[in-house]
């Protein structure tokens, strides 16, 4: 039977406490009754017979007395079937597109674990996106976790719309590919966008939206990711597509955490983050990958704003221990009018290595990637000599480096907002702007490779 508790010790913020509870256990739903108007929560926190109650919708008009509360005793479920393709959801699993409920045989449990280490394949194999700076230089690779690193007013949101438009699997695959995209935190002008961006583009069908707007309760915001990324794992592991998901914004994510941490009292750590702040994301990162005996996999790209363009702040920080690698946009780049505004030489793909080359995308990739960034460092460092001596005493070669330079952010980093290349277009590209310069400053590529491709 099914036990009622109607008196309440505590309401504060989204936290309700009460005592005398039994037989609850941890992370467990619970409905709120309000005069016959039922919300959501959940168990967050126990101590012998006293439990604390985290509300999903906001606790405005409830009282220690106005309210009842009873347990469901399971944590929270969401309904999945391939009909979530093309729909969307608010941060919790409800539809909120006014295209019906989802009716499915099967209800799955948000609070996923990360991939056991022992059941994980190495990743390989590559995913276009159709942006040169990141096909080329910090390559995708199937089940890698690739993070992209902003700052307030950038175009990462117009990123994550590009990528979920353009991303695709190599020509060669007839695997299905589905992308499923959480957004924590978003204005209504910005889900909008991302809404009828997808829809004009004819690409919602393979689509999967979480939203929790900037106006909605704020621990829905820590549901949010939980659903996306348990949707994936029914898309990967259960009908086995090749499924990305992208989740902007984590900074929003760990400010709902943070906030809910101070709400319990809990003991603050760096910049008033939670202590478990590391765990709580590699528990979201982690569940990215590729299983034995699955032929699915799961790829991330989570976008973070870095408070002040600091890449030392604790989100931007943990996020780099956990994940293979990142893609910071940069600020100068940005205000020169370039998009995507990639900083090449700071980015990196740790699993690239793995996934390119001879059977994935092109023979050339590795060397023609590697001279691309040994010569970009070059053009800083022949920048920083033209502003001491002045761009008329450089010599030739340092001449040859500047154009080469400024011919590289121009046609290559920069690129529309609908431009999608694909990779043999990206690298033919390359080689185009290496051949600016002299033949023989090319020393990261072998005799073989650059008699077949250099353009000179």
């Amino acid at each position: 039977m099914k036990s009622e508790y109607l008196l309440l010790d505590k309401v504060e913020g989204p936290l309700i406490a009460l005592s005398g509870v039994a037989d609850v256990a941890y992370d467990e739903m619970v409905e709120i009754n309000i005069g016959g108007k039922k919300r959501k929560g959940k168990v967050i926190q126990l101590y012998e017979d006293k439990a604390i109650v985290q509300v999903f919708e906001n606790t405005t008009g409830i009282s220690i007395h106005n309210a009842s509360i009873s347990f469901t005793g399971k944590p929270l479920m969401i309904p999945l079937s391939r009909e979530i393709l093309g729909r969307v959801f608010n941060g919790t699993g409800d539809p909120i597109d006014d295209a019906g409920d989802i009716f499915a045989e099967k209800t799955y449990d948000v609070n996923g674990r990360p991939i056991n280490p022992v059941a994980r394949l190495y990743p390989r194999n590559f995913i276009q996106t159709g942006i040169s700076s990141i096909d080329c230089l910090t390559t995708l690779i199937r089940g890698q976790k690739l993070p992209i690193f902003s700052g307030s007013g950038m175009p990462h949101n117009e990123l994550a719309a590009q990528i979920v438009r353009q991303a695709r699997l190599s020509e060669d695959s007839n695997e299905e590919f589905a992308i499923v995209f959480a957004a924590m935190g978003v204005k209504h002008d910005d889900a909008d966008f991302f809404i009828k961006n997808f829809e004009r583009s004819g690409v919602l069908g393979k689509v999967v939206m979480y939203l929790n707007l900037a106006d909605a309760p704020i621990v829905e915001r820590i549901i949010t990711p939980r659903c996306a990324l348990t949707a994936a794992e029914y898309l990967a592991f259960e009908l086995e597509m090749q499924v990305l998901v992208i989740m902007t914004d984590m900074t929003s994510y760990c400010e709902a955490l943070r906030e809910i941490s101070s709400s319990r009292e809990e003991v603050p750590s760096r910049k008033g983050y939670p202590g478990y702040l590391y765990s709580d994301l590699a528990s979201l990162y982690e569940r990215a990958g590729m299983m034995k005996g699955k032929n699915g996999s799961i790829t991330q790209i989570p976008i973070l704003t870095m408070p002040n363009d600091d890449i030392t702040h604790p989100v931007p920080d943990l996020t780099g221990y956990i994940t293979e690698g990142q893609i910071v946009l940069k600020r100068d780049l940005f205000q020169k009018d370039i998009y995507p505004p990639v900083d090449i030489l700071s980015s990196l793909s740790r699993l690239m290595k793995d996934g390119i080359g001879e059977g994935y995308t092109r023979e050339d990739h590795a060397e023609l990637s590697n001279q691309i960034f040994s010569a970009y460092s070059h053009v800083q460092d022949v920048l920083a000599l033209s502003q001491v001596i002045g761009e008329d005493e450089l010599s030739e070669a340092d001449k040859k480096y500047m154009e080469f330079g400024r011919q590289f952010e121009e046609s290559f980093i920069k690129q529309g907002f609908d431009e999608n290349r694909s990779i043999a277009e990206t690298l033919d590209l390359g080689w185009k702007l290496l051949s600016i310069l002299p033949k023989d400053e090319l020393n990261r590529v072998s005799p073989e490779i650059l008699d077949k491709y250099y353009k000179g």
